[in-house]
């Protein structure tokens, strides 16, 4: 007896084993999740992911910040050039950018790998991409570049809604720059702060194009992310833990993956407010 569409809608599949053609028949229940629960490779993907988002945020935000203030300066030439420049990996497309860095790394690998052995960096020749030790370190070094500009844009708006009065005051009181950035750059920014945080994670967590083309998930899944992880189970794949697609897997995966990214932003935005009230409260005190 077929289960009711009610209950386990045939739009999601997770509750099927189906390949995709046709309408899925073949009910399994909750198998779908058992076999995603204890396949060490989802857990692996899910490990690669967050040490993507761990590398990623803090470095972009960090440069980012700091570019904006350098970018934020009225007397800057060329600023709105400049704003430009940095934001242009941004419009790029992934899978283009995952092309040229591929074709890079095959023409001049060599020549990057002589260079470090004659400044004594390595002992070895590597294949970066082929690599499960370095694999994982170029997406994350093309990841920083290629979404850079995203964070940049939005502290230089919430700069610019930063009254220069204050800067002014502060200067007429004697505050230096640290002064200023520590006592009114970063408590004005803070409320904006936030949204950009949060942003900058959700952004991370949606890595796939850059996986996607220059690894594919490897070398030996040592750069399988999940989303690469639900591609591979969804349309087949070397790198799948099946050949053969199977869209219940791929739709179970994607659920226990979207829980698990609702419970972290909730989470996450419950601690960022939680610390922003104790430093407001810290101030007025």
């Amino acid at each position: 007896m077929r289960p009711s569409s009610v209950m386990v809608p045939e739009a999601t599949g997770w509750g099927y084993k189906w390949d995709g053609i046709g309408d899925p028949t073949d009910f399994v229940g909750l198998d779908n999740f058992r076999q995603i629960v204890h396949d060490s490779i989802f857990w692996r993907s899910l490990g690669h992911t967050f040490v993507y988002a761990a590398f990623v945020v803090p470095i972009q935000l960090v440069l980012a910040l700091a570019l904006a203030l350098v970018l934020n300066n009225k007397r800057l030439r060329f600023a709105s050039f400049y704003r430009t420049l940095f934001f242009l990996p941004v419009v790029t497309s992934a899978a283009v950018i995952g092309v040229v860095i591929q074709l890079l790394v095959s023409n001049f690998g060599d020549s990057i790998n002589n260079l470090l052995l004659k400044l004594h960096l390595i002992d070895r020749h590597i294949d970066w991409l082929g690599d499960p030790h370095f694999a994982l370190a170029i997406i994350i070094l093309v990841g920083i570049w290629h979404t850079f500009g995203y964070n940049l844009v939005y502290f230089l708006a919430g700069l610019q809604t930063i009254p220069e009065e204050l800067y002014e005051a502060a200067r007429l009181d004697g505050a230096g720059r640290l002064a200023q950035f520590r006592y009114i750059t970063i408590p004005m920014l803070r409320a904006v702060g936030v949204v950009i945080v949060v942003l900058a994670v959700i952004g991370t967590f949606q890595i796939f194009d850059l996986v996607q083309v220059l690894t594919s998930g490897g070398p030996y899944f040592s750069t399988e992310v999940v989303n690469t992880y639900i591609y591979h189970l969804a349309f087949g794949g070397s790198n799948a833990n099946a050949v053969q697609p199977n869209i219940g897997l791929a739709s179970a995966a994607s659920f226990i993956y979207g829980v698990l990214l609702i419970v972290f932003s909730v989470v996450q935005v419950v601690v960022l407010r939680s610390l922003a009230q104790r430093r407001g409260t810290g101030g007025r005190r």
